[in-house]
């Protein structure tokens, strides 16, 4: 059996080209080949063209065909054109800013994403409500009217060993840098859907393995368990052997953690994972807590190049004068607050239980 991997050279790309081979393929990527991984294994043939340019792609496939061709990178509509006749299987890898409100969430009438989001959620209608996020619903439509029987993933976030711009440098830096405390916005309780990469490559090797369940599918993937940024600031911290102060702003003052949040809201952006464990019995390889610790660990081990690419990707400056100004701007606006008293206090209603609910009514065993 013969696998044509277009990428394999990004934060999933080993992982599938690897898990390819463990199923007895014989795979080739094709890559523009300014890098190289070193988990590709000598024995994987090497193609080297701009996935992005039509003429390119042609000419280095000429007269060649596949069993299965996994495209990862490059101009999705265009690589499966040139695929039509020349592959058996098609699967293909997009993301979810196909949703509509995932990018932008104030033009849905009730603000935020439908909690959790589902695969036959409404996609972006037009371009001007969102013009990357209609150029990936496009992209998937296209994929289908070529390929009818494909097999299409919307990725989420991912995080794991070559990620471009990862967010959790926003936490591994400041504590290399020595800072001991973080600004999240509103308590850090947003929840934004991330994906390890061995699980998301994971998820796409299950497709691989069931072509009769996936063949015209389209499945969210990512993490069944998803952490806040407060759990993720905590975890890294952690790993990292840190204590962090994470200091809770309203969102619109909380500006040093619009890196983190990637959004202008703090409205949750959550999939759906519902499908791809009834169809094809996903499940996490790797608890998030530990995947996010390893990669904490890794970035410390492989720092980003200060103000390099990765750096601004993520649009963090790391301004740390600025950020202590605004906390102790916001701190002492805190300390003015009056207190003020409640003739009648609220509760947290009659049903709660916890700490400081409602007390016994009577003994009982």
């Amino acid at each position: 059996m013969k696998a044509l991997v277009i990428g394999g050279t990004g934060p999933t790309g080993h992982l599938i080209v690897n898990g390819l081979i463990g199923r007895g393929y014989a795979v080739a990527m094709l890559h523009t080949g300014r890098h190289e991984v070193d988990e590709i294994p000598p024995a994987v043939e090497h193609i080297h063209a701009d996935p992005f340019s039509e003429d390119a792609l042609k000419q280095a496939l000429d007269g060649r065909s596949f069993d299965l061709t996994l495209a990862a990178y490059g101009r999705l509509r265009r690589i499966a054109l040139v695929m039509r006749g020349r592959t058996g299987r098609f699967i293909s890898i997009g993301g979810a800013p196909a949703y509509r409100g995932y990018m932008n969430p104030t033009v849905l009438e009730v603000r935020g994403m439908p909690m959790p989001t589902a695969e036959d959620a409404e996609l972006v209608p037009v371009e001007e409500e969102d013009a990357k996020g209609w150029r990936v619903a496009q992209t998937e439509r296209a994929v289908f009217e070529i390929h009818p029987d494909a097999t299409h993933f919307r990725y989420p976030y991912l995080y794991g060993r070559y990620q471009i711009g990862p967010r959790e440098w926003c936490v591994v830096r400041r504590i290399i840098d020595g800072r001991r405390r973080i600004i999240v916005p509103e308590d850090g309780l947003s929840l934004s859907h991330a994906g390890y990469v061995e699980n998301v490559a994971h998820a796409v090797m299950l497709a691989v393995d069931k072509p009769e369940l996936s063949s015209g599918q389209i499945y969210n993937c990512g993490d069944a368990h998803q952490l806040t940024i407060r759990q993720r600031v905590e975890i890294i911290a952690e790993a990292l052997g840190a204590e962090m102060e994470i200091v809770s702003m309203p969102w619109q003052f909380a500006v040093p953690a619009r890196p983190m949040l990637a959004q202008p809201r703090t409205t949750h952006r959550v999939l759906d994972l519902s499908k791809i464990k009834s169809q094809l019995g996903y499940t996490d390889l790797v608890a998030p807590a530990s995947a996010l610790a390893m990669t904490a660990r890794w970035l410390k081990e492989h720092p980003l190049a200060p103000g390099g690419i990765d750096e601004k990707i993520l649009q963090d400056p790391f301004d740390y004068r600025a950020e202590d100004e605004l906390i102790a701007a916001w701190k002492a606006l805190c300390a003015k607050m009056p207190e003020v008293k409640f003739d009648r206090e609220p509760g947290y209603t009659a049903t709660y239980s916890g700490p400081g609910g409602r007390p016994r009514s009577s003994k009982w065993s």
